[in-house]
């Protein structure tokens, strides 16, 4: 069973974690707070994040060097990060953002509406990529328990195939309706090629999966 995912909060000013927090009511996720770039970091060492949303200006470290330092890191280099500004940044200042990994801008004072769908897009792209984790993790234990079968020991339970089947198909059929739903409205370039990763994924997934069926012929697929 899937939990609830975590959004990570900047920002030095206490007032504005607070308004930040507004998102949470319509998003029903787990948001931490972090009021520095170090505090960022370490949260981050331990714990997964859906999105991190992240104050360009701050004392120390800003913005800027903290999305560098998460871009560096293998455990964090694909979270995504929207920087919040109340700067009315020129091209430069936009470009060093991008570059630093941003996928969005947002300025202060923010709509609570616009972030909210923002936000919303990239919850859900980690939710579907937990439930392929899963998928994936019950696709080994199959294929090591028909390695096992193989070698003369216990089977694993028929039904656990057909399960198997049953559940990629959920998540197949949610992904196809998310990629549909950003195409349709042109959301950011990063949140369909995220989209269109997830659908490759889980193809690969189908296959190994249909290798896997009585009669199937190309012996165990690998999922990438």
């Amino acid at each position: 069973m899937v939990q609830k995912a975590k959004i990570l909060l900047v920002d030095d000013r206490p007032e504005n974690l607070l308004a930040l927090e507004a998102i949470r009511s319509a998003l029903d996720q787990t948001l931490v707070r972090a009021s520095s770039g170090e505090e960022a970091l370490k949260a981050l060492l331990t714990d997964d994040f859906a999105v991190i949303l992240l104050d360009v200006q701050m004392p120390g470290m800003d913005g800027f060097e903290t999305a560098a330092h998460i871009k560096r890191r293998e455990r964090t280099r694909d979270i995504p990060i929207i920087f919040l500004t109340a700067i009315n940044h020129g091209p430069h200042h936009t470009f060093r953002g991008y570059a630093a990994g941003a996928v969005d801008y947002i300025s202060k004072p923010f709509d609570p509406w616009v972030l909210r769908a923002k936000v919303s897009v990239f919850v859900e792209l980690y939710m579907k990529n937990c439930q392929l984790r899963e998928q994936a993790a019950l696709l080994r234990l199959q294929l090591e328990g028909n390695g096992k079968a193989e070698a003369g020991e216990a089977k694993e339970p028929a039904g656990l195939l057909a399960e198997l089947s049953a559940r990629l198909a959920a998540v197949e059929e949610q992904a196809e309706a998310l990629s549909k739903q950003l195409g349709d409205e042109s959301t950011d370039a990063a949140a369909v090629a995220t989209a269109a990763h997830l659908e490759r994924k889980l193809t690969g997934l189908r296959r190994a999966l249909d290798a896997l069926e009585p009669g199937a012929s190309g012996g165990q697929a690998a999922v990438n």
